[in-house]
């Protein structure tokens, strides 16, 4: 027969073994990047679905390369207005609405671009619809990558920051590695019109399910105790939604302006000018490259953009992996960030080496460099997550992702015209590879210590 003092003594372990399993600190904050992550590979897909269908698009609705190269940048100059505004609006209104609401809309204006065709327009009037519809899906899509920044700012600490950035901004490249041979079946099997309706549908249904799961860090009913305190005692900003309700406070033009008199800032914003630049070239223009440079199918461009893709994906999660080890090993956040920056800059340049190779093994081996180092430098979001000022990190997003995507306007456009003008894509490649070593110079030369920006007061309101 089993005593009281045996039942409580064997109860005592299952007790310290229950206290200490909810003192572990959980990991729920993965699981909202995991959201984030796959919500980011629906939104690169949807920006890319026209440099797939492009070829395609261009024949069947007669738009010259001029045309073509307008309605990339449609997308950049939307997005770049929108940047902006949309920091603004996360600020006010908080991740979760304005996140959710932007998801929908793009989804909308996505699915609109299949559409174009059922009017019989074709030339100068096609072209002036679709860079409608892309210019708004531009406007929508402007509030999500600060959505992001502000989202890992809130869920993660410090030291865990560059791995979740560079894991929510590698999505780009899981979206070119995944999407792009859909993309281009859909386009072979289908027509180009079933590219943008099936994604427009991806959308729908992942807003449908952002809205319905995710909560913030100081409400959400998944996150454990443990986990709430371990991040927000490490760096997280996990009350940042719980204070902007309850303060709403306002920022006077002098204060705002402060983001645009930092040399450290500039240095930053040159950073992501020119991986922007990198990065539109090859959501645009790149798989035209190979199919009207190179002379391949649509659909071997569609699985040749997959491989340098996957390697994109590698290079962007080893940046940031790098940059938080370094930061755990005692390296200054400012090395710990610029390393792998510089080092990814560098080897993007090299995709200008294509023009002196005649092999198509030769040019996707320098492409997959080129995107792996793309990739590894994109470390950006996580210095803005360090360094901007704690109740504007919306707005702070905003004015760096601007800034960064006027090189969506002007990539794309120099592009086009340098194909109409010389008839191939040579001087196209070197332009966009200068801006490897423009970056470069931006962050060893330009910025100084990365550290978190304080707004100083406007005395005038005193």
């Amino acid at each position: 027969m089993t005593s009281p003092t045996d039942v409580s003594d064997n109860a005592k372990p299952q007790c310290r073994e229950t206290a200490a399993e909810a003192a572990k600190p959980g990991h729920f904050r993965y699981v909202v990047l995991g959201m984030i992550f796959a919500i980011t590979v629906i939104n690169y897909a949807d920006r890319a679905t026209l440099s797939i269908a492009g070829t395609e698009v261009s024949r069947v609705l007669s738009l010259d390369p001029v045309m073509l190269g307008m309605v990339f940048s449609a997308f950049a100059w939307a997005y770049m207005i929108g940047q902006i505004p949309g920091g603004w609006l996360l600020d006010k209104f908080g991740a979760r609405r304005v996140y959710g609401c932007s998801l929908v809309l793009w989804s909308v204006f996505t699915m609109l671009q299949g559409t174009v065709g059922w009017f019989g327009v074709s030339g100068l009037s096609a072209a002036i619809m679709l860079f409608f519809l892309r210019f708004m899906l531009g406007l929508v899509e402007s509030p999500a990558f600060p959505a992001n920044a502000r989202i890992v700012a809130c869920w993660f600490p410090t030291h865990e920051r560059g791995t979740a950035t560079s894991l929510f901004n590698s999505a780009q490249y899981m979206a070119i590695g995944v999407f792009t041979p859909i993309m281009a079946w859909l386009t072979h099997a289908l027509g180009w019109e079933h590219v943008f309706l099936w994604m427009g549908g991806v959308g729908l249904i992942a807003g449908i399910l952002w809205f319905a799961f995710y909560k913030e860090p100081h409400s959400s009913p998944h996150i454990k105790p443990a986990e709430l305190e371990h991040i927000r005692a490490n760096g997280a900003l996990v009350d940042l939604e719980l204070n902007r309700r309850a303060s709403r406070q306002k920022f006077t033009f002098r204060e705002v302006m402060q983001l645009f008199q930092s040399r450290t800032l500039w240095g930053i914003y040159i950073g992501q000018y020119c991986i922007t630049s990198m990065s539109y070239f090859f959501m645009t223009w790149f798989p035209i490259y190979l199919i009207k440079g190179r002379g391949m199918t649509v659909m071997e461009a569609g699985w040749v953009v997959a491989l340098p893709a996957i390697c994109g994906f590698s290079g962007g999660v080893l940046g940031g992996v790098m940059s938080d080890y370094m930061i755990r090993r005692g390296i200054s956040p400012s090395k710990a960030r610029k390393t792998p920056f510089v080092l990814g800059m560098f080897f993007a340049a090299m995709l200008a080496m294509a023009n002196f190779v005649s092999t198509d093994a030769a040019v996707i081996a320098l492409m997959t460099l080129a995107f792996f180092g793309k990739g590894l430098s994109a470390i950006g979001w996580a210095v803005m997550s360090d360094t901007a000022p704690e109740k504007m990190i919306g707005l702070s997003g905003g004015v760096f992702n601007c800034l960064g995507n006027v090189a969506g306007i002007i990539t794309p456009v120099v592009i086009g015209y340098i194909v109409a003008a010389t008839g191939s894509f040579n001087l196209a490649l070197w332009f966009v590879g200068a801006h490897g070593l423009l970056g470069m110079f931006g962050y060893l030369v330009v910025a100084g210590k990365f550290e978190r920006m304080v707004i100083r007061p406007d005395t005038r309101l005193k």
